[in-house]
């Protein structure tokens, strides 16, 4: 394992570089990885903003909000022209943190957006007027490779792919990275794989060393140096709605995530 050093402290913010935390899998540890190396890059000093882009609003409801109560969210940024990005962001209670949140609304997008011009691109021009004032912009992606998945990557700069160390996730990735090959080709021509991230890891069990091991043998230097293991706090931490980084401070876990924000940030990915 490579030694990635503590960041340097930024003197300004801006522009923002947009990451899409993607994998049309579901239960990956998508959610909890973009809070955790939100949080952990927000303690690095970097202005953090968190896109919850999934209709069940996990992420929201991780950070301690009710999505039932919530009047506007990303739902109306991108439907309503007259509801500005800014004014549905919302602050966390964690500094550098801000969260655009989501509810059951945003199911309706995936249809409505079919009619509209330009219909890939209706993230990118929402986010678009905030950009300057983050510098990182983690998207949490909804479990499918549907149109809002392809908002996500339309608008991104790169795609972090969380990938639970099991050989049925495997799988997956392929059409993942196929698909994330079309948008680039079609719609943007800049996104990159930023990298894997091998989640719920278990040192103890051949199949999860294996599992990495095909992973990097498929993907080389896409691939995390920073693995995320399996363990009981995660969930723990998701039902006190905190990141692991305050809920337990001094966690392997909590450990984990830093390390994949210097990582990230070494690799010049959220600098």
């Amino acid at each position: 394992m490579p030694a990635f050093p503590d960041p340097h402290p930024l003197t300004a913010h801006g522009p923002a570089r947009i990451i899409a935390m993607c994998n049309q899998k579901g239960g990956v540890g998508k959610t909890t990885s973009t809070i955790n190396l939100g949080a952990a890059l927000a303690e690095y000093g970097r202005k953090v903003l968190l896109v919850d882009f999934d209709p069940q609003g996990a992420l929201s409801v991780g950070l301690g909000i009710n999505p039932h109560e919530l009047d506007h969210t990303v739902y109306n940024v991108l439907m309503d022209r007259s509801t500005e990005v800014g004014e549905v962001i919302r602050p966390t209670e964690y500094e550098n943190l801000d969260l655009l949140p989501a509810n059951i609304d945003l199911s309706a997008a995936e249809v409505q957006l079919v009619s509209e011009v330009a219909r890939e691109t209706v993230l990118s021009r929402a986010l678009r007027p905030v950009l300057d004032e983050y510098d990182v912009v983690l998207i949490d992606c909804q479990p499918s490779l549907g149109l809002l998945t392809i908002n996500a990557l339309t608008a991104a700069h790169g795609v972090v792919i969380p990938l639970e160390c099991e050989f049925f996730a495997l799988r997956g990735v392929a059409l993942l990275v196929e698909t994330i090959e079309k948008v680039k080709d079609r719609l943007n021509p800049g996104l990159e794989v930023d990298g894997i991230l091998a989640t719920m890891y278990d040192p103890r069990t051949l199949h999860s060393r294996e599992v990495v091991a095909r992973v990097v043998e498929a993907f080389g230097e896409r691939v995390f140096h920073t693995v995320i293991g399996r363990t009981v706090k995660f969930p723990d931490a998701s039902v006190a709605a905190e990141p692991i980084t305050t809920y337990a401070s001094s966690h392997a876990g909590a450990y984990a995530y830093r390390l994949l924000a210097r990582e990230l940030i070494a690799r010049g990915d959220a600098a």
